[in-house]
């Protein structure tokens, strides 16, 4: 049984080496494609077929990308707006939906409340009252009370209108299931297409972005602004837990990727991402 596996082994080697080099083998058959009489209509015919697919690839790309921005903008100001804001209107919520907002817009009063004092005490306001500063103080304060009730009420429109153009993507892709194996395979061929020195170079960018050692100062500015937009509390300690786990699991699989993928597909562009990154 050895015997005969050792041999089926040593069989398909001589098989996949040949006894006339590779290289040769390719020539002759590129010679023979081009000495081929219908070498020219089937050209045609895969020069259509690959324009049929990258049209419809980035159609389906576009309706992805810009159906859901449109219908999450539209839904906003014209079904979600006027809903919120009659509600907001006629029932005075309150004003802050977290703590952190309040923190926030006392911290703003608080700055603005020392600057007026700071101005007086320089002399860069003259002749200025205690009444006349506390009437600016609460005019500030005014202000800040109107800026995160309209945040508040935004961040609600936010939801909702995210939650319907979330339903309406996931409908698309759904319904779209030719067109969107069709974009998977474009986006296949378009990026295992590259050359080795563009694959190392995009590897390097996505790494050094969303996994290097300066990307947690990025996450922490984007996690805030995701925060804010829903109107969640911008917790420090989900803020940190995060950035120390997520960057390490994305790095991992980003890892595992060009071990189990990249590395059997394009062993060059590994090679060349490994040298550029030393």
């Amino acid at each position: 049984m050895k015997y005969w596996n050792l041999k089926k082994a040593n069989n398909s080697t001589l098989e996949k080496l040949g006894p006339i080099p590779r290289s040769i083998t390719k020539t002759f058959e590129k010679l023979k494609r081009e000495l081929d009489p219908t070498a020219e209509t089937e050209a045609l015919e895969e020069f259509r077929v690959t324009r049929y697919l990258t049209v419809n690839s980035i159609k389906f790309l576009l309706l992805l990308i810009l159906a859901p921005v449109l219908i999450n903008q539209l839904s906003k100001i014209l079904l979600f707006g006027p809903c919120v804001d009659y509600y907001w209107n006629h029932y005075q919520p309150e004003m802050f939906l977290n703590l952190s907002q309040e923190e926030r817009a006392f911290a703003e009063l608080q700055q603005f409340e020392e600057k007026i004092h700071f101005e007086i005490l320089i002399g860069k306001l003259n002749n200025i009252s205690y009444d006349f500063a506390e009437e600016q103080i609460k005019s500030k304060a005014i202000q800040l009370a109107e800026k995160y009730a309209y945040e508040s009420s935004n961040s609600i429109k936010n939801v909702l209108a995210d939650m319907f153009s979330t339903a309406i993507f996931i409908t698309i892709v759904v319904k779209g299931k030719k067109q969107l194996a069709i974009l998977k395979s474009f986006i296949n061929e378009v990026l295992y297409g590259l050359s080795d020195t563009a694959k190392a170079f995009l590897i390097i960018l996505f790494t050094d972005v969303f996994v290097g050692f300066h990307s947690p100062h990025g996450w922490e500015v984007i996690l805030e602004a995701i925060l804010r937009h829903f109107g969640l509390p911008e917790s420090r300690d989900f803020i940190f837990l995060f950035i120390s786990t997520f960057p390490v699991i994305l790095d991992t699989i980003f890892k595992y990727w060009i071990f189990r993928y990249l590395n059997r597909v394009s062993p060059s562009a590994v090679a060349t991402y490994r040298n550029m990154n030393e």
